[in-house]
């Protein structure tokens, strides 16, 4: 064991130590007189550990999400694992998801078609202003569902899964914190977004939770800075917004991927900032 911190013993370290098993790092909490001493395993927790005690002490707010946390029915030894009663409403949007891809053959067939912004077989969008016409048309003659709907198409396995366990991870963590409202109007106005900008950039031939995916995680990211409350890996936002820089080059194409919606990515991830900033955040769900 390595020493890496002493401190009084009027300091209560109960329930940083719990959160340090749950984050599965071995230490060890001594006294030493009128002192306690922190001890880890690994030294190369240290630095990190250090940091997470320094705003622990130092800011009310982090001790009291740490507390939530290590009493809540949904965090399993420090780690978030809700189970389907926690979050219905995620659940239920993936089980749809999945049943849109199974019923549109992978976005093959004419059901397909009625869940596109537009039906490209009756109009001409290979221009801006067809798009624009294309659309007018569709959403007066009553067709408003096919604002949402995109969300529900799938061109692959993977894609679904991917989207599915990202909407699961986090969606879940924002319907348990901020509850379903907030869940809500996150869906929806990003997938108003994402879904109108990649529409107008590339046409109808598109489809996905990604847009929607990605807005929910820039709300958390931003969200959680000002009130710490849900969990994830920090490298997570990096490799998101790397792949989603990476999705305007020609590599995915190159290595087979086919072209990405990187417009309802850019215009979701944007959305769910800008929500991160005007909605404040709910007096939180005691965990």
């Amino acid at each position: 064991m390595y020493r890496v911190k002493q401190l009084e013993t009027t300091v209560n370290l109960a329930s940083f130590s719990r959160w340090l098993n749950g984050q599965g790092v071995t230490h060890r909490i001594t006294e030493e007189g009128e002192f306690q001493v922190l001890w880890l395993e690994d030294p190369a927790h240290a630095e990190p550990v250090l940091s997470a005690l320094d705003r622990f002490m130092a800011e009310p707010e982090i001790r009291d999400a740490v507390d939530r946390q290590n009493r809540s029915p949904v965090f399993v030894g420090g780690r978030w694992q809700p189970s389907p009663r926690h979050a219905p409403l995620v659940l239920g949007i993936i089980v749809f998801a999945v049943a849109m891809v199974w019923l549109t053959a992978m976005g093959q067939n004419e059901l397909a078609a009625s869940l596109m912004m537009i039906d490209p077989r009756d109009y001409d969008w290979s221009t801006m202003a067809g798009r624009i016409e294309a659309l007018t048309a569709t959403l007066t003659s009553g067709q408003i569902w096919r604002l949402l709907t995109p969300d529900f198409l799938h061109f692959s396995w993977t894609h679904i899964i991917f989207n599915s366990v990202m909407l699961w991870f986090l969606g879940s963590q924002i319907e348990w914190f901020d509850g379903r409202a907030r869940l809500i109007a996150l869906f929806v106005i990003t997938s108003l977004i994402s879904n109108g900008l990649q529409y107008f950039v590339s046409g109808p031939l598109f489809g996905g939770l990604s847009g929607v995916v990605y807005g929910i995680l820039g709300y958390c990211w931003l969200s959680q800075r000002s009130a710490p409350r849900f969990q994830f890996p920090p490298a997570l936002v990096t490799f998101a917004v790397a792949w989603m820089v990476i999705g305007f080059t020609p590599l995915p194409e190159m290595i087979g991927l086919g072209r990405m919606a990187n417009e309802a990515h850019l215009g979701g991830f944007v959305a769910g900032l800008a929500l991160a900033v005007v909605l404040p955040v709910r007096r939180r769900r005691d965990a």
